[in-house]
């Protein structure tokens, strides 16, 4: 049982298990609370019947023992849903987001950030609703109403049909509307998406709204979106409250029938006053916690969309593979690849080439030809199709990522960085790295230049995504981190397009500091940024047109040839009035 709450409810083990004892502490509360209305049915019988002489005692100590009852069950019962479940909260977004570490990139590049971002936040919060409140509460009330529906049976069989017959049928109506519920649940959660996307989407483009003067228009677009959410979450309030207040309405009934059955049976003479005015009691104590359980029950209901999202990560393979790096030398081999980000669309067909190590291969082609994904199977941040890629004879695919990455430093051509100092935004490079190493790192990089101009120079706070500062500074950031890092591969994917020309000359000239020794696989659209290359690799459509040498490449007149006098006419392109 505990493993198939795990796989249903997306819970860890312990989860599932303080679930369960969530659940049996609210049966106990409920049980707990049945004890002053058989209390009340025996004081009632006493003063119907000899009075309470001498009893005083009795049921004043009868009392006491109820409210210390109902007192313990309350406490076990809070500890046993709200606690627990802050903790499993925890233990979920943990898991969450170790999973997402592990996952391949080949997933998020299929997701949406705001979706992601929905199921740790705003989908973990709900479930933690639905765990401390709808799920132990109406497993609960099952329980405890099972159990006291056995005592009815014992007591009045006719009775015990006049109180209970309206709880399957209530909770048939509530079942019902599960179809329905999922409907409007997903449209209401796609509405919220594409909101949160639209919201996002502005604050990131708001510069460029502005200068265009499309601000008004947007924002009427994102009215629309807004008025889109309210309307859906109208729809699901009004759908969802259909099924439960007519299941609400037939569960009073309850009452109405244990009168009526009642009334007959006493007037036969088969039933005796007191007897009537129990069942009267126990079905008005009954139908209380039920009544909560119908709307715990749609709740219930509405979470499988967001338990469906969270088992989507959960459930979704792993990139693994072996700690132990077997590699012999550095050199990347790329045999017969091919590779698709998604069914049906070929990115590379039978990919071969070899970057050497102690070389620098340049990889060069039209936009879309591959390059950068050619970059980002040797560091395995995807799993290729067919064919085989090694580093030093070692198949990346049966070594893990983490273990794998350790041999590489990176420049992308986006540059991530966070909100903190020059100087930790650097040492991400290399985490146990001291001043002394980050600075000189930031030197060769090109940082001294901005940094000591910063306010507080390198210890300077550089904003979200380090917006103080401009592209150029944020790329030579970028660049220091793989100065200090200091792996034996390299990959440069477009590593100087953000700077100008003086401080691009700059880079170069410490290039050959940071690749001495090591395999160096370089990006680039500008020529003269790989002409001093140890070997090019030319792809197009996905691939390999043509490889050797520059000089080589150049006396074929083939693709390569065509792409350096392009840009060498494009270099005497300039303004000119009419």
């Amino acid at each position: 049982m505990i493993s198939i709450l795990q796989r249903k409810l997306a819970l860890s083990r312990q989860g599932a298990v303080n679930l369960v004892k969530g659940c049996l502490a609210c049966a106990l509360q409920n049980i707990s609370l049945m004890l002053p209305v058989s209390l009340l049915y025996l004081l009632v019988r006493d003063l119907l019947g000899n009075g309470i002489d001498g009893k005083a005692v009795f049921y004043g100590a009868g009392c006491a023992v109820c409210l210390l009852f109902i007192f313990c069950a309350t406490y076990v019962q809070y500890n046993s849903t709200y606690f627990a479940t802050y903790i499993e909260s925890g233990v979920r977004r943990v898991t969450l987001a170790e999973q997402l570490r592990k996952l391949p990139l080949s997933f998020f590049g299929k997701k949406d950030l705001s979706d992601l971002t929905g199921t740790l936040m705003a989908d973990c919060t709900y479930m933690e609703t639905a765990f401390s409140h709808y799920i132990p509460e109406l497993a609960g009330s099952f329980l405890s109403t099972a159990i006291v529906a056995v005592g009815l049976f014992c007591f009045d069989w006719r009775m015990a049909l006049a109180v209970l017959w309206v709880l399957p049928v209530s909770f048939a109506v509530v079942l019902q509307s599960a179809g329905v519920q999922d409907k409007f649940y997903a449209k209401s959660s796609t509405a919220k998406l594409v909101l949160a996307d639209g919201i996002q989407e502005f604050i990131e483009t708001v510069r460029d709204l502005k200068s265009n003067n499309a601000e008004d228009a947007y924002l009427a677009g994102l009215d629309r979106k807004i008025d889109e959410v309210e309307k859906r979450s109208i729809f699901t309030e009004l759908g969802v409250g259909v099924f439960v207040v007519s299941a609400s309405l037939i569960l009073k009934l309850g009452i109405a029938t244990v009168a009526l059955v009642g009334s007959l049976l006493l007037a036969g003479g088969s039933l005796d006053l007191i007897t009537f005015f129990a069942f009267l009691l126990l079905a008005s104590r009954l139908y209380d916690p039920l009544q909560g359980s119908l709307q715990n029950l749609s709740a219930i209901i509405s979470c499988r969309v967001q338990i469906g999202r969270m088992n989507e990560i959960l459930e979704h393979p792993v990139q693994v593979g072996g700690d132990k790096l077997t590699n012999n030398g550095y050199d990347i081999t790329f045999e017969n690849v091919g590779f698709s980000y998604n069914d049906g669309e070929t990115v590379l067909r039978d990919v071969s080439f070899t970057a050497k190590q102690g070389e620098v291969t340049a990889l060069v082609g039209p936009s879309g030809g591959g390059k950068t994904t050619v970059s980002r199977l040797a560091a395995r941040f995807w799993d290729i199709d067919k064919g085989k890629i090694t580093v030093g004879g070692m198949d990346v695919s049966q070594i893990d990522p983490e273990a794998l990455l350790s041999l590489y430093s990176i420049v992308f051509q986006d540059v991530t960085l966070f909100d903190n100092t020059v100087m930790e935004n650097i040492r991400i490079g290399k985490k146990d790295a001291t001043d002394e190493e980050v600075l000189a790192a930031a030197r060769l990089a090109g940082c001294e230049e901005f940094a000591e101009k910063l306010p507080e120079k390198w210890g300077t706070n550089i904003g979200e995504n380090g917006c103080e500062l401009s592209g150029g500074e944020r790329q030579r950031i970028s660049i220091a981190r793989a100065f200090l890092k200091d792996a034996p591969i390299i990959l440069l994917d477009e590593a100087t397009a953000s700077l100008d020309v003086e401080n691009e000359t700059k880079i170069q000239a410490a290039l050959p500091r940071l690749i001495r020794n090591k395999t160096v696989l370089v990006i680039a659209h500008r020529m003269r940024t790989v002409a001093g290359a140890d070997k090019i690799v030319v792809l197009s459509g996905g691939k390999v047109a043509e490889q050797g040498a520059p000089d080589a490449l150049l006396k074929q007149n083939g693709l390569y040839t065509r792409m350096v006098e392009l840009q060498t006419e494009s270099g005497k392109w300039a303004i000119t009035t009419v």
